[in-house]
């Protein structure tokens, strides 16, 4: 199954664009801020979540339109079944609250994840290794998103119980003891299911990665770094135990909210941040392609690759290609010219883009 009939209106610089015809493998060109990566985020709402670039919805919308967007496909199968229409977008009376509809009837944006698994990789995520711990559990949140869509409602609980529970611990004057046993039971059952997601993705990562063929691109190992106990009952004594260390913190110290993705070069040991930029990259490619094996393996995939191909050297590239032909995934590539996919320009579905408007080459 594969994404076809796309529609932006109103959604960044395209005021209203379609594409059609999509493949496989597709290719959009043109000139740095055309709106081609402006595509592939219309695309990556397609899934839960806020995209791409994870901006508020107001700042999606076109600045010449009426304030509000809309993003839609057909996805597609290869019989001559009727095909199902995601959408998702903003309306004027909720400018703020996203809309998400599923062959035209309301539903939430999680349910986008039960139809189709949008994976990602852009040069914003250059500096995944060397950034955060927050930026990587984002990351892995994401990925354990694609593979289980009630991942999202596990993390949303967690970081409402956790706030709740940290307004408590600030306050003057001491808390219930009842009322924080009542947080931190839920907390720790929310935790041990977010737990539990990210070590799921990351076991399953090491496992892909590990039955990958030798090849150009860097193999990277994976551990989660936790804080605390997995389990809900052991995190909710160490809750309970902590109390007035965390309230003399001011915050909560346990949890899966102090996780951290470790990633090393397989062979030579050195953790990702100590790499240099060309292995950075490669490691990152290397997990995002395992990662889209495991994710159209259980629905359909989209794998959307923003400016990858310019910054690898042939042989690299070359390889990039022989994987995405032969991906299950439908693939979305950008670029500023074509000379870099001339290996593959006879196989992909091709546009160029250009101040927000999108012919199809």
């Amino acid at each position: 199954m594969t994404l076809d009939r796309i529609t932006l209106g109103h959604f960044r610089n395209h005021a209203a664009s379609r594409l059609d015809g999509a493949g496989h493998l597709n290719l959009l060109v043109g000139e740095n801020g055309a709106g081609k990566t402006n595509v592939l985020e219309a695309l990556s709402l397609l899934s839960p979540g806020r995209g791409l670039r994870r901006a508020s919805l107001p700042e999606m919308a076109d600045s010449r339109g009426p304030g509000t967007f809309t993003v839609s496909a057909a996805l597609a199968s290869g019989d001559a079944g009727e095909p199902v229409m995601l959408g998702t977008g903003t309306q004027p009376d909720r400018p703020r609250r996203r809309v998400v509809q599923v062959n035209g009837a309301e539903t939430s944006a999680v349910s986008l994840g039960e139809w189709l698994a949008v994976g990602w990789l852009t040069p914003a995520m250059d500096g995944l290794f060397t950034g955060t711990a927050g930026e990587r559990r984002r990351y892995i949140d994401r990925l354990a998103l694609a593979l289980e869509p009630g991942h999202a409602r596990h993390a949303a609980r967690y970081e409402a119980a956790l706030r709740e529970r940290n307004r408590l611990l600030a306050e003057d004057a001491e808390p219930d003891p009842q009322w924080l046993d009542s947080i931190e039971v839920h907390l720790a059952e929310e935790g041990a299911a977010l737990a539990a997601g990210r070590t799921g993705l990351v076991e399953r990562l090491s496992a892909e990665l590990a039955a990958l063929p030798e090849g150009p691109f860097a193999r990277p190992e994976l551990v989660l770094a936790s804080s605390g106990p997995r389990d809900a009952d052991g995190l909710a004594r160490d809750l309970a135990r902590h109390r007035p260390r965390d309230r003399a913190a001011g915050r909560t110290l346990t949890g899966p909210h102090r996780d951290d993705l470790e990633v090393a070069m397989a062979g030579k040991g050195v953790a990702a941040a100590s790499c240099s930029t060309g292995e950075q990259k490669a490691l990152l490619i290397a997990l995002t392609l395992a990662h889209a094996g495991l994710a159209a393996a259980g629905r359909p995939g989209v794998l959307l690759l923003d400016e990858v191909a310019a910054h690898l050297d042939p042989m690299r590239r070359e390889a990039l290609f022989e994987r995405l032909r032969a991906g299950k995934a439908q693939v979305w590539l950008t670029g500023t010219e074509r000379a870099p996919f001339e290996a593959i320009l006879g196989e992909v579905a091709t546009w160029r883009v250009s101040n927000g408007q999108v012919e199809r080459l």
